[in-house]
């Protein structure tokens, strides 16, 4: 029984690792752990074996009520329905404004500065610096220097500036 409670203290730190269990059930599944060390065919040091084969039964114990908690919160969650989003005609008059800003600041940008306008727009619409930089063949890391320029850029157009304040 000590060597139940040696492995608990040896290997479970905290309450936070306990799971759904409690300490004198995690000490319960030592003790079957313990009785399958000793109804072994097989040979070896008793104690080696027997601390093995009790802090593996309480990891698969540990293991199972984690993957029990996944399930049951999986299971609780309800789809969310969502909604189609009204556009008003606000919103576009806006969105063509901003279009319109952005065609005039890349006629005059410098390439490094384009290709970052051009990645701020990918990267609205949902995609990330690596795949963009995947796409055109370089770093993610190019990609985010280049957005960081075309920000700069932006932020020094007065007709972008005018745009940020409605």
């Amino acid at each position: 029984m000590r060597l139940v409670q040696k492995v608990i203290n040896d290997k479970v730190h905290g309450p936070y690792q306990l799971g759904i269990y409690t300490y004198d059930d995690i000490f319960q599944i030592g003790c079957i752990g313990l009785c399958k060390a000793v109804a072994t065919d097989k040979g070896g040091i008793f104690s080696t074996y027997a601390y093995r084969l009790i802090w593996n039964e309480i990891c698969d114990a540990l293991i199972y009520s984690t993957r029990r908690q996944a399930t049951e919160l999986s299971s609780d969650m309800i789809p969310l329905v969502v909604e189609e989003p009204t556009i008003s005609i606000a919103d576009v008059a806006t969105q063509l404004d901003v279009q319109a800003a952005l065609k005039a600041a890349k006629q005059e940008a410098s390439p490094c500065v384009l290709k970052g306008i051009d990645a701020m727009i990918q990267m609205a619409e949902g995609r990330s610096s690596k795949e963009i930089g995947n796409e055109l063949g370089v770093s993610a890391n190019l990609v985010c220097a280049w957005v960081s320029k075309a920000r700069k850029y932006l932020k020094s157009r007065p007709e972008i500036l005018a745009l940020a304040e409605m």
